[in-house]
């Protein structure tokens, strides 16, 4: 799953490939995955102007009491329902990329998901790799309903 900058994880929905577009760019669906099912993002605070040169933001609330981790990020490459290229950082500096590329397969979709950038270390990204897996689990959940 780790690379050494960064990390991939190759995942099958069993799902439509626009249905797993629309999850990582329609503000309803992400707050209902990104985060897993232990972490809350109110729908609210997502926005999302999903276009080269876009940006995009997500508060999530951990489940610890209240702390609050906030996304933010820009677009660099918008190819529904293909491939999406965008940044992320939980602040100003040091952002990572995430590579979205989807392929049809007889059972639905096949999601590629990269992350890389190199600022992280090896062992931040093997816990970035986890985060991911609860992630995608949730978007499963909610593209194969």
């Amino acid at each position: 799953m780790t690379e050494s900058e960064g990390l991939t994880i190759v995942r099958v929905f069993h799902a439509p490939r626009a249905l797993v577009f629309d999850a990582w760019t329609n503000p309803a669906h992400f707050a209902k995955w990104w985060g897993g099912k232990t972490v809350t993002v109110p729908e609210e605070s997502v926005t999302m102007d999903v276009r080269p040169g876009g940006s995009w933001k997500a508060t999530m609330v951990l489940p610890d009491g209240g702390h609050e981790i906030h996304w933010l990020g820009e677009y660099v490459e918008v190819d529904p329902p293909e491939r999406l290229v965008l940044t992320l950082s939980d602040g100003p500096e040091d952002r990572e990329v995430v590579t979205v590329v989807l392929r049809e397969v007889d059972d639905g979709t096949e999601m590629v998901c990269h992350q890389g950038g190199g600022h992280l270390t090896p062992e931040q990204y093997e816990g970035a790799g986890q985060g991911y897996q609860t992630f995608f689990d949730a978007m499963a959940e909610l593209v194969e309903a």
